[in-house]
């Protein structure tokens, strides 16, 4: 049984102190990436793109650019049935390592966003949430990463993702988070199901 209810506000208390102190520990590393993106391509080096959140609402997700300044508003998934790729020459590398995630500490002081969730879709992936808001996942803050994510990220279907998302809503608590955590590094390592 879910400890969701009691696990809720310590959870939003972590993410918040981590969020913090990670956003000051990597100062460095996020300057360097700025200089890297702005040196690469022309465009500024954060991208803001709308995504859905808790409760459907629609929020501002920052990223560090990976793509050209003109490319199109759909997700990466879709890119690629379609053949494009407008990547910037930096830009497999920080979405190989996830370097591009980072902005997203932002989000998370904001409390938008958890370090642990439903990764947040677009508002365009309209079938995806609508499965979510009809299981429940939209209750949940979206997560810098998530069970999905560990469990294949772009390797696996719409369906599949969702039904991800609604196991982690019934069995959300600390060891699960702790276990996608550890998957997530893992995932990292390796570069499994990130395109």
């Amino acid at each position: 049984m879910s400890e969701a209810p009691r696990y809720a506000s310590v959870k939003a208390a972590l993410d918040h102190a981590a969020a913090a102190a990670l956003l000051v520990a990597l100062l460095p590393l996020l300057a360097l990436i700025v200089l890297m993106i702005r040196l690469d391509s022309p465009g500024p080096a954060v991208y803001r793109q709308r995504r859905v959140g808790r409760g459907g609402r629609v929020f501002t997700i920052y990223k560090f650019r990976t793509m050209a300044v003109d490319a199109p508003l759909l997700s990466t998934e879709v890119m690629q049935r379609q053949g494009r790729s407008p990547l910037t020459r930096l830009g497999p590398f920080l979405r190989k390592t996830s370097l591009d995630e980072l902005p997203q500490l932002v989000n998370i002081l904001k409390g938008e966003m958890s370090f642990i969730g439903p990764r947040p879709a677009l508002p365009s992936q309209a079938d995806l949430n609508g499965l979510r808001e009809h299981l429940g996942v939209h209750r949940l803050l979206p997560g810098l990463t998530g069970l999905a994510q560990v469990l294949g990220r772009d390797d696996l279907d719409t369906s599949t993702k969702v039904a991800c998302d609604a196991r982690y809503c019934r069995e959300l608590g600390f060891a699960l988070d702790l276990r996608i955590l550890g998957q997530t590094f893992a995932a990292l390592w390796t570069g499994r199901g990130n395109k």
